[in-house]
């Protein structure tokens, strides 16, 4: 009999502490495999000495490619490459990256909902924009288990509420809770097998690095005229549960959230430049005003004195947008340094 012997577990900024709550309160004997995946910087290994402390009852290994999966020990993600599930063992995928970050929550959680289905536990941590939901979602269509720490519970609960909007969670809890819960949800027998959608298995492929071409894209995302910020690529639109969330042609994969996150950088950095190359032409055309009063040329300098007016009136107008740009409140990085490129 089937049970519920896979965990996974993905966090973010403010995910350090109800991680640690969470795998200190699972028994000894677990008889069940746990993956965790935090966004953490290029060449870093710091969460394991924390999370090896925390756990000190069980196991804890960074994962490696190829190795078998074995119950009772608890894996975790490693820099620039993406934990994944397949045929028993762990994969490091190089694929594009996801959210911004690799390793990624959710090519982690999709992997377990493909390879194990209605086995899996997936657990949702704190942590800012809305990594980690559109993975929550592919272990519930599966029929996984879907934990969401609470928000009001969480330092940044951005991730638990779009998690919360993405699926029926089957339970929301603090962390002092979540524990407890997993350790009895590892004994339980795991539901009926469901049929695996087959985008969710491609999704999985780009992650491991497959090639991925428009061709592999279309078959479960359509065109958008939006464009990858990270490549310049067309982006496509996701068929599906979940939130809305687009794949470029190299396979960048963005929610709509983070997009748009990145935009308003660009968007800033853009009127700033605008702002400038304004105020430049206005004080040029200003000099040339001043030049032809000088040389009595009194129509010309009336003519490009009312332009730099002009073009002071728009330097204005961009000055305020970035001034309205710069109170905006912006997520600040992760305790892991969630990378952006």
């Amino acid at each position: 009999m089937d049970t519920r012997d896979i965990i996974v577990i993905g966090g973010s900024s403010g995910a350090t502490a109800p991680l640690k709550t969470i795998l200190g309160a699972l028994p000894s004997d677990l008889p069940a495999s746990v993956f965790v995946v935090l966004h953490i910087p290029a060449r870093s290994l710091g969460i394991l000495a924390t999370v090896t402390q925390a756990a000190s009852h069980l196991p804890v290994r960074p994962a490696e490619d190829g190795m078998p999966i074995e119950p009772g020990h608890i894996y975790l993600g490693v820099p620039d490459r993406h934990l994944l599930l397949v045929d028993g063992h762990i994969r490091l995928g190089r694929g594009p990256r996801e959210n911004m970050a690799r390793p990624a929550i959710d090519p982690l959680f999709r992997s377990a909902a493909v390879s194990y289905g209605s086995r899996v536990v997936g657990v949702l941590l704190s942590g800012l924009l809305n990594d980690g939901a559109a993975g929550l979602s592919a272990i519930k269509r599966c029929g996984g288990l879907a934990l969401v720490q609470d928000p009001q519970d969480a330092i940044a609960d951005e991730m638990p509420l779009a998690g919360l909007r993405a699926v029926t969670a089957d339970l929301v809890g603090p962390s002092t809770r979540l524990g407890d819960v997993l350790s009895d949800l590892v004994r339980e027998a795991a539901g009926p097998r469901v049929l695996i959608p087959p985008e969710i298995q491609l999704e999985v492929d780009i992650a491991a690095g497959e090639r991925v071409d428009s061709g592999v894209v279309s078959r479960f995302a359509d065109p958008s005229p939006l464009v990858c910020p990270d490549c310049g690529g067309v982006m496509s639109q996701v068929r599906g549960p979940g939130p809305l969330r687009f794949r470029c042609q190299v396979g960048h994969a963005k929610t709509a959230e983070v997009l748009a996150y990145e935009q308003e950088n660009t968007v800033d950095e853009a009127l700033r430049v605008a702002l400038r190359i304004i105020e430049e032409r206005a004080e040029l055309v200003s000099r040339m005003a001043e030049d032809g009063r000088n040389s009595g040329r009194r129509a010309v300098a009336e003519m490009y004195e009312e332009r730099s007016e002009e073009y002071r009136r728009y330097a204005d107008t961009l000055r305020r947008a970035v001034l309205m740009s710069m109170g905006r409140a912006s997520p600040s990085g992760d305790e892991g340094g969630q990378e952006t490129t």
